[in-house]
C-alpha cells in the first residue's frame, strides 16, 4: 500500500500537466511569433530605409545640370552636407555621367547593374570595411547619368534589436501573467475533483450512501457533474448487489435449514432402530430430502448466475426446435417413469432465435419440472410446443393439472412464492417460475402464464422477439 502511494505521489498532478500542456504550446507559439515579428519588422524597416535612401537619390539628382557641354552637380559642400545629413547613419554618394565617368562624390562607390526598363536598383556593398546599403538611380534628363546613394545599416540593426527586445519583454510579461492566471484557474476548476477524492477517501467499505449534492447535481462543470453521477450510480449498483447477496445468503440459510433438519431427524431415528426395514425406509426418506435440497441449491445458484449474467451476456443465433427436441429426449425417461404423456408440437418447422443456450435450457427445464410435478392425478399429459406468432417465436409448456388462479399467476413469478398445490405436495421452494422469468428478462423475452386448452391446466409460454427467418431444411 505504501509503495502504491509513493508511486502515486511520484507522478505529476493533473494541475501541473494541464498547465504544462497549455504553457508549452504557448511558449512555442511565442517563439515562432517572435521570429515572424522579426522577419516582418526587418522587411518593413528595410522598405522604409530603402524608400528614404531612394528619396535622397532623387533629391540629389534634381541638382544635376547640363551647361551645354557637360553634366555637373550644382551643389556647394555645405548644401551637400545638409542634404546628406543623418543623425544615426553615415551617408555617401557618387554621380556618374555617360560612359561611367564620375562627376562628383566618393570615388570608392560604384553603380550597381540596373536592369533594363528599371529606374533604380538596390544592392549591398562592402564599403570602407563595413556593409552599406546602396541604391543606383538612372536618369535620362537633361542627359543620361546615374546617382549612387549609400548608407550604413547600424541604425536598421539597432531598430530591429529594440523591436525584438521590446516585443520579447512584453510577451514574457504576458506569458508570466497567463501562467499565473492559468494556475489559479486550473486549481479552482479542479478543486471539486479534489473534494470528490477526499469524500471517497474518508468513507469506509460499508458506506455506500450517495455523494453530497454539491459534488453531483450542484457541480460547477458538466464533466464533474457527470463524474459525480457516475460514482453515485456505481454506489447504487454496489448497494443493490450487496443487498442481493445478503438476501441470497439469508434465503439459502433459511431454505436449507428445513431439509437439513429433516435429514438429521431421519438419520437420528434410523440410528435408534434395530430393524433393517426401518433403516431402509429412513434412508429412502433421507435420499428424497437430499434430492430436494440439491434441487433447491441448483435453483438458488441458477438465480445467482442469472444476476451475474446480466452484465456480460452475449446472445447468439440458436435453432430453438433442435434445442427443445434434445431437452425433451432427456426428460422422456422421467416422464415414462411417472406415467406422464410427454409430447411435442411444431418441432417439424425450423425456428431460430437470438439467445443463450444455457438460459433457454434452464427455462425449459424448470417449466417441464413444474409440469411433471403438478400434472393431473388421472392421466397426466404435458405438451411442449414451438410456433410463430406475429413474427415472434413462442415456446410453451402446457399440462392438464389443476392450473392456477388469476391471483396466483400474478404472484408465482416472484421468488419464494408457492401456490396451493405446491404447499399441499410439500415440494419445491417457489423458485422455478422466478428463474424462468429472470432468464426471459435477460434474453429480452416475455414469460406469460395462462390456462390450457378448454380452461384446463396451466400454459406457461415464453415469447422471443429476437427471431430469424426459418433456415432451409434442404
Amino acid at each position: 500500500m505504501l509503495i502504491a502511494r509513493d508511486r502515486v505521489r511520484a507522478r505529476p498532478s493533473l494541475r501541473s500537466r494541464l498547465a504544462r500542456h497549455v504553457l508549452a504550446p504557448l511558449a512555442l507559439t511565442w517563439g515562432l511569433g517572435s521570429i515572424v515579428v522579426l522577419a516582418v519588422g526587418n522587411h518593413f524597416a528595410a522598405q522604409a530605409f530603402d524608400r528614404a535612401l531612394l528619396d535622397d537619390a532623387y533629391a540629389l539628382a534634381a541638382y544635376v545640370r547640363h551647361d551645354g557641354q557637360r553634366l555637373a552637380l550644382e551643389l556647394t559642400p555645405p548644401q551637400i552636407s545638409t542634404l546628406l545629413f543623418d543623425h544615426s547613419e553615415s551617408v555617401y554618394f557618387a554621380v556618374f555621367g555617360p560612359g561611367g565617368t564620375q562627376l562628383a562624390g566618393d570615388s570608392r562607390l560604384s553603380p550597381a547593374r540596373i536592369p533594363a526598363g528599371a529606374a533604380h536598383e538596390f544592392a549591398e556593398l562592402a564599403f570602407a570595411g563595413q556593409r552599406v546599403r546602396s541604391v543606383s538611380l538612372r536618369r535620362d534628363e537633361p542627359a543620361e547619368f546615374v546617382v549612387v546613394m549609400a548608407q550604413t545599416t547600424a541604425g536598421r540593426t539597432q531598430l530591429l534589436q529594440r523591436l525584438l527586445a521590446v516585443s520579447a519583454l512584453v510577451q514574457v510579461v504576458l506569458l508570466g501573467l497567463l501562467a499565473w492566471w492559468l494556475s489559479r484557474t486550473i486549481e479552482r476548476d479542479l478543486r471539486p475533483l479534489t473534494d470528490l477524492q477526499h469524500a471517497v477517501d474518508r468513507r469506509d467499505a460499508g458506506d455506500l450512501a450517495p455523494l453530497p449534492a454539491s459534488l453531483t447535481d450542484d457541480a460547477t462543470t458538466r464533466d464533474m457533474q457527470r463524474l459525480g453521477q457516475a460514482v453515485n450510480s456505481l454506489l447504487s449498483r454496489l448497494q443493490e448487489s450487496l443487498k442481493a447477496q445478503r438476501e441470497f445468503a439469508g434465503s439459502v440459510a433459511h431454505e436449507l435449514r428445513t431439509p437439513l433438519a429433516g435429514i438429521r431427524a431421519q438419520a437420528g431415528y434410523a440410528l435408534a432402530q434395530d430393524d433393517a426395514a426401518s433403516w431402509r425406509s429412513e434412508l429412502q426418506g433421507i435420499a428424497q430430502a437430499e434430492q430436494r435440497a440439491s434441487r433447491l441449491v441448483d435453483q438458488l445458484l441458477a438465480l445467482a448466475r442469472a444476476d451475474e449474467a446480466s452484465a456480460g451476456l452475449t446472445l447468439e443465433t440458436l435453432a430453438l426446435d433442435e434445442l427443445v427436441r434434445d431437452i425433451l429426449m432427456r426428460f422422456m425417461p422421467r416422464a415414462d417413469a411417472a406415467g406422464v404423456d410427454l409430447g411435442a408440437e411444431g418441432l417439424d418447422e425450423p425456428v431460430e432465435v437470438r439467445g443463450d443456450k444455457a438460459l433457454i435450457e434452464g427455462m425449459l427445464n424448470n417449466l417441464l419440472d413444474n409440469a411433471l410435478r403438478y400434472g393431473s392425478a388421472g392421466t397426466p399429459r404435458v405438451t411442449v410446443a414451438v410456433h410463430r406468432e406475429h413474427g415472434a417465436a413462442v415456446l410453451s409448456v402446457t399440462d392438464n393439472g389443476p392450473g392456477l388462479g388469476a391471483a396466483d399467476m400474478e404472484t408465482l413469478t416472484q421468488r419464494w412464492a408457492q401456490g396451493a398445490q405446491g404447499r399441499t405436495l410439500g415440494q419445491g421452494a417457489g423458485l422455478g417460475l422466478a428463474i424462468v422469468r429472470r432468464y426471459a428478462e435477460l434474453l429480452g423475452a416475455q414469460l406469460r402464464l395462462g390456462s390450457g386448452p378448454q380452461g384446463e391446466g396451466l400454459c406457461a409460454s415464453v415469447r422471443f422477439e429476437h427471431t430469424r427467418h426459418p433456415r432451409s431444411t434442404t
